[in-house]
């Protein structure tokens, strides 16, 4: 386990990122990072003397999409459903955090549009928010 400094959002802020070693300095993320940008599954990184990324040394094609619902809306639990739906119906692998934060896996090929169309009505209505990272 490696961590990504996030404390230009938040001082002191870290994200926990598991991995897999491939060299003496250099590590392969197995996880999907829910607020670390420029960071993918299976990016390789390197690290500094703290053990933070220090740089992201091959891209792995994936993508990450996040999303956030509100959760204060009405309809948070519907859309928890729906969209959980959607990304095991599609057998893309995804995380969620406290039920309300979602990271999913959009591997190289993945046919993102038809995944967005779920999100722009509920993002209209302030139901969610939601990013592609690459």
């Amino acid at each position: 386990m490696i961590h990504a400094d996030l404390s230009d959002r938040q001082d002191g802020l870290r994200e926990q990122l598991w991995t897999r070693r491939l060299t003496e300095d250099r590590f392969e993320v197995t996880c999907l990072p829910f607020f670390t940008y420029g960071i993918c599954y299976l990016d390789v990184v390197t690290l500094d003397g703290n053990h933070l990324v220090a740089a992201v040394v091959q891209k792995s094609g994936h993508r990450t999409l996040r999303v956030a619902l509100v959760a204060e809306h009405q309809d948070r639990d519907q859309l928890h459903e729906l969209l959980h739906g959607k990304l095991v119906e599609a057998a893309l692998p995804h995380e969620w955090l406290q039920g309300t934060y979602l990271s999913a896996d959009l591997p190289p090929g993945t046919d993102a549009p038809a995944l967005l169309e779920v999100l722009e009505a509920p993002a209209q209505a302030s139901a969610l928010h939601w990013e592609i990272d690459a």
